[in-house]
């Protein structure tokens, strides 16, 4: 075991007594009563964080990041988090959560008819190249949103989950708004408070927001479900529709793949997002010796993004 990583064992083991030590610390300095470490506590959090990051492993140091963090999937436990739960735009990784509730509200195999609200698309945006009248799975549906990352995809589930709610075809507009309110449900009751969604597919809006915190609470939830799990592992995949053509969708995550430069050896999923304000985003998901861990990567550059994830989930596994 090398120094660095002898000291982040002995850091890891000591965290506790380490951050109650740094809470103590604030307290006096600053004079706060306990009565008041409520109406501050989003700042103490903030200054412990930093401040525990300088008690970290130097190999994290050059993360690019505005927000990372890394989760153990079966604990929940963070292992690191720099900004965790800083409000942030979530690009595609949105889709994840999009996922969640299609796949929680119908079964893999039913039917998905498309329909015009893949007609709403934007300029450069990313597509699975859906188009109105084709029928898909369910299972077909997510690997379109995941892997390609279509926005038409993130769209044609949500207008297909408000008919099945409402019990009727909603324009286009109505089916993203009645959506929405789904989204939020969901995020809250798994434990997701600070995020608020206004759209199925994370291009940009002010109003739509989260954190690596809660972003990893969400992949957490969707990467339990076997279907899900399978999809974002994939490299690729191909949609038989019946005599209406094939679709073959390739998955945008560079972690999984073997022969390139960003191979993560046991990584399992989960999603990329980019948009000009969210900057290049990733959620991504590893498996070594029957122990996952999440990780997180808000704001980072195009090439950053996936050295973070890389270094995020090498440090995860050694500590």
């Amino acid at each position: 075991m090398g120094n660095q990583e002898g000291l982040a064992v002995l850091f890891r083991k000591k965290r506790y007594i380490v951050l109650l030590l740094i809470i103590l610390i604030f307290l006096f300095h600053d004079k706060l009563s306990f009565q008041n470490v409520q109406k501050h506590g989003n700042a103490l959090i903030d200054r412990v964080e930093q401040t525990w990051r300088g008690l970290k492993t130097p190999e994290l140091a050059g993360v690019e990041g505005q927000a990372v963090l890394i989760m153990d999937r079966d604990t929940r436990e963070l292992l690191y988090s720099d900004h965790g739960k800083k409000k942030m735009y979530p690009a595609s990784t949105t889709k994840i959560l999009t996922a969640l509730i299609l796949l929680k509200k119908s079964a893999p195999d039913d039917e998905v008819t498309v329909g015009d609200e893949v007609l709403l698309r934007t300029p450069d945006e990313s597509s699975a190249g859906l188009v109105p009248g084709e029928k898909l799975t369910v299972r077909d549906l997510t690997a379109a949103m995941m892997l390609p990352s279509g926005n038409d995809a993130a769209r044609t589930a949500a207008a297909y989950i408000t008919e099945l709610e409402t019990g009727e075809r909603q324009s286009p507009e109505q089916a993203i708004a009645y959506f929405a309110k789904l989204m939020n449900e969901k995020a809250k009751e798994l434990g997701a408070v600070n995020s608020h969604f206004v759209n199925p597919h994370g291009l940009h809006d002010p109003d739509h927001y989260s954190t690596a915190y809660d972003m990893a609470l969400i992949a957490r939830e969707a990467m339990n479900l076997e279907v899900f799990n399978e999809l974002v592992g994939e490299t690729e995949y191909a949609a038989d529709l019946e005599g209406q053509g094939d679709h073959l969708f390739q998955n945008r995550n560079k972690l999984l793949n073997s022969n390139g430069e960003w191979y993560f050896q046991g990584a399992n999923g989960v999603k990329t997002g980019y948009t000009e304000k969210a900057g290049y985003c990733l959620v991504g998901s590893a498996v070594r010796e029957e122990r996952e861990l999440i990780t997180v990567v808000l704001h980072s550059t195009e090439q950053g993004v996936w050295s973070d994830t890389v270094k995020l989930l090498d440090y995860g596994f050694r500590i």
